[in-house]
């Protein structure tokens, strides 16, 4: 056994995770009660996590064990023994009831039908916007701060996409948080399909099935639950399982779904490279072409209706160093966003790592990780920002024996987050 591989990635993931809490605290990285924190509490120092501590519990807490015991114990079982169809929509199901319970326990209101009612949210925007033409062909002079028109924080740090799929919601007549909560957890719940389909045929099936139970009961559901990203998560994820399959009409459309994902955050281009080792390594030239293809259609589009992309990244960066950016050092969350990331993927990613790297997906999905850091675009918040991104990490922990006990532990991630800390997401 190589020495990569006797390296215990969950621990050196706890260290990691410790050392930022301490720091953050001993110096005091101030993100709260500064100018842009207005209504948060004048505190200095912060959580690798945006929220606070407030130990609580909610209706969400029985559910959410019932949930964790039951894919426990029979989740491994299930995941190899049955249909493998019959698996996977299983294992969507399941997901949802896991995603939404953990909300839960925040609280209905709190937890999951307010979520994205803020004043900075989507949802905030959708009653000004009755000409979705004029929105797009605007959109671009109104990312700036500062302006009597400036757009609201969320809808100016995202390309148009995002808010356009809150306004046709709210056309259908599904308003307000409620639903658009209930849309965000049902998509964001795909990964659960979308992450063992791709690894599956990608000619890992025993893998694919080892993987099902732990992508089930991700630690990121905490902020699947409910975020925007948890849609920015399904949708692309779906894209890569797609183009996974390699025939022209899941290219074609894994191409659609992967461009508008570019239209849904500007740091999602980055999936990009997912996509391109998902081709390569299955020599599927056939499929990237068509893929490709799709989502510059998609660009098309969008530029036709009156919006560039790479106008709106540019103006964006700016847009971020307006605001929060300037509160955030980057000597911290350059390293802090990985003990971030740790309670995302939970312990038992973390100590499959060193024996998974080399897969394809996994290998992919941390060089898309370490350029997201490095970039300085992504200074804290990552818990769910790199959410399209943690899920491509999952299968590391189909490498690992005891499925079992490291199920619990991913469990025991989770539920101490979202008991221990009020999320800001």
């Amino acid at each position: 056994m190589s020495r990569a591989v006797r390296i215990r990635g969950d621990v050196v993931a706890l260290a990691l995770l410790l050392t930022a809490i301490a720091v953050g605290f001993g110096f005091g990285i101030r993100l709260s009660g500064s100018e842009h924190f207005p209504g948060a509490p004048d505190t200095f120092g912060e959580w690798p996590v945006l929220g606070e501590w407030m130990p609580h519990v909610g209706i969400g807490t029985p559910l959410s064990i019932m949930v964790a015991i039951a894919v426990v114990a029979w989740g491994p079982g299930l995941a190899t023994g049955l249909r493998w169809r019959t698996a996977l929509s299983l294992g969507y199901a399941t997901s949802v009831g896991w995603i939404l319970s953990l909300a839960l326990i925040d609280g209905w209101q709190r937890g999951v039908a307010g979520q994205l009612t803020s004043q900075d949210e989507y949802l905030s925007a959708v009653p000004g916007i009755s000409d979705t033409g004029d929105f797009l062909r605007t959109f671009t002079g109104r990312i700036l701060d500062f302006q009597p028109d400036s757009l609201i924080t969320h809808v100016a740090g995202h390309p148009p996409g995002v808010t356009l799929v809150f306004v046709w919601l709210d056309r259908l007549g599904l308003s307000g948080g409620g639903w658009a909560a209930i849309l965000c957890v049902l998509v964001g719940a795909l990964t659960a399909v979308a992450v063992p389909v791709a690894v599956a045929a990608l000619g890992k099936p025993e893998l694919a099935r080892a993987t099902l139970p732990f992508i089930v009961l991700f630690p990121g559901a905490v902020w699947l639950g409910v975020s925007a990203d948890a849609l920015f998560a399904g949708v692309t994820a779906c894209g890569i399982a797609l183009l996974a399959l390699r025939t022209e009409v899941s290219a074609l459309v894994g191409g659609v779904l992967l461009g508008f994902g570019a239209f849904l955050s500007y740091g999602l281009a980055l999936i990009a490279v997912v996509a391109l080792v998902v081709c390569v390594s299955t020599r599927s030239w056939r499929t990237l072409g068509l893929g490709v293809l799709a989502a510059c259609a998609v660009v098309a589009v969008f530029a036709w209706a009156g919006f560039w992309w790479f106008d709106g990244y540019h103006l964006v960066v700016e847009r971020y160093y307006q605001g929060i950016a300037n509160d955030r050092p980057y000597w911290y969350w350059v390293w802090a966003n990985l003990a971030s990331l740790t309670l995302v993927i939970g312990p038992a990613v973390a100590a499959g790592l060193p024996r998974a790297w080399r897969l394809p997906l996994v290998a992919a999905a941390i060089a898309v990780l370490v350029l997201a850091d490095v970039s300085g675009l992504s200074k804290s918040e990552v818990e769910r920002i790199w959410l399209p991104f943690a899920v491509w990490l999952v299968p590391a922990a189909g490498f690992l024996p005891h499925p079992r006990r490291w199920l619990v532990a991913q469990a025991a991630t989770a539920l101490m987050v979202n008991h221990l800390l009020l999320t800001n997401w």
